[in-house]
């Protein structure tokens, strides 16, 4: 099914309850609240402070979280009691179970606000959104707009801020119960103390070079360490690419996300660029060292929830050409990101950044050598 007759869908459910928005009113009690959204797995895990305050502020209430089916398996354990509901809006089987498991009193709706409209034909009977996302008809469903605050925050701590209330305590990893366990390719290798590094990333420009991966494996091996290549699907040739005449375990495109937190849980620390699993990393605990290039390390950091946790950001702090001010297609003066690709970049040099070719061998080694005399 394509990701017009997902849409089609949802808005011939939606369009004749817009005409009752000017009746809704906010829910005295709220039973049921659907979070809807079709973020990255990074922004998904991103929206933990946002579970953890609902479940302070509504200790009763049903909590339904539409995310991506690969994502599904990492909340089986019902994280702070939460339900999560595959939602791919190209499957119609998926589209049409989020919008009939409604009504729902409350609605959150996180990143593209174009959600807002599943949110609306899931029957959620008030609908709350950031404020300032274009074009307009991706707000028209929503009933109460929050704006971005005018001054720097993690934007994990931002999405926690549609819901009333103080702020949750900070991240524990027994917050979050742990996946089934699963059975590891090449698990007899696991059995010495290993560091996992991981090279992919969501987009080229946040590659690190091939050779300082290579170099820093080199340096993991001496100190006493086993380096373990991971990566998503597809990522197995890259990490070949890396490490042509392999001898250290190659776990790449082998791994679903249930066995990856398995795989980072026995590690003493993991490395990898900015990008989803890094924020893995911080739910499970484990002492992650991330290389931040075109990302901003204070916007995808640690924040307030997570600061406890042992997370390293390694980036350089004013790098000129992160001077997007967007987050979300929404303009704040605060933000300083890019989100240019290898083609569009102003810096690209040839196989990977200028943002990503400042970030030192040594640099990255130090960070992780601090959190390995830490672990």
């Amino acid at each position: 099914m394509s990701r017009l007759s997902g849409r089609i869908r949802i808005f011939a459910r939606a369009i004749p309850r817009l005409v009752l928005k000017p009746l809704r009113r906010k829910p005295a009690a709220v039973q049921r609240i659907l979070i809807a959204h079709h973020l990255l797995l990074g922004d998904t895990l991103l929206l933990t402070p946002l579970l953890a305050k609902l479940r302070n502020r509504y200790p009763q209430a049903e909590i339904v979280l539409a995310c991506p089916k690969a994502i599904v398996p990492l909340y089986e354990g019902r994280p702070f009691d939460v339900t999560a509901l595959a939602f791919d809006p190209r499957a119609l089987a998926s589209v049409k179970e989020v919008l009939d498991s409604g009504p729902y009193d409350l609605g959150l709706v996180l990143g593209d606000n174009r959600h807002s409209w599943l949110a609306l034909a899931a029957g959620c009977r008030w609908i709350v959104a950031h404020a300032g996302d274009v074009p307009a008809w991706k707000n028209w469903p929503i009933n109460q707009s929050v704006p971005y605050p005018g001054e720097p925050a993690a934007w994990a701590d931002l999405a926690a801020e549609l819901v009333e209330g103080p702020a949750p305590r900070p991240y524990r990893a027994s917050d979050w119960p742990v996946p089934a366990p699963a059975a590891l390719p090449d698990a007899h290798l696991l059995a010495r103390p290993y560091v996992v590094l991981h090279p992919g990333a969501s987009t080229e420009v946040k590659r690190w070079p091939d050779a300082r991966w290579r170099e820093l494996a080199q340096r993991v091996e001496a100190l006493g360490y086993l380096p373990v290549w991971s990566g998503g699907p597809g990522e197995a040739e890259l990490i070949l690419a890396i490490d042509p005449d392999p001898h250290h375990p190659n776990l790449a495109g082998r791994l679903g996300l249930g066995e990856l937190w398995h795989l980072f849980a026995g590690a003493r620390a993991v490395v990898c660029p900015d990008t989803g699993v890094a924020h893995l990393g911080r739910l499970i605990g484990v002492p992650t060292v991330a290389l931040f290039g075109p990302g901003n390390a204070q916007i995808h950091g640690a924040g307030r929830y997570w600061h406890e946790v042992p997370f390293v950001p390694v980036t350089i702090a004013d790098m000129p050409c992160r001077d997007q001010p967007y987050i979300f297609r929404r303009r704040l003066d605060w933000v300083r990101r890019c989100d240019r690709n290898s083609t569009t970049c102003v810096a690209w040099k040839g196989d990977h950044a200028d943002c990503m070719g400042r970030l030192s061998v040594d640099s990255v080694f130090n960070a992780l050598q601090n959190v390995l005399v830490k672990e």
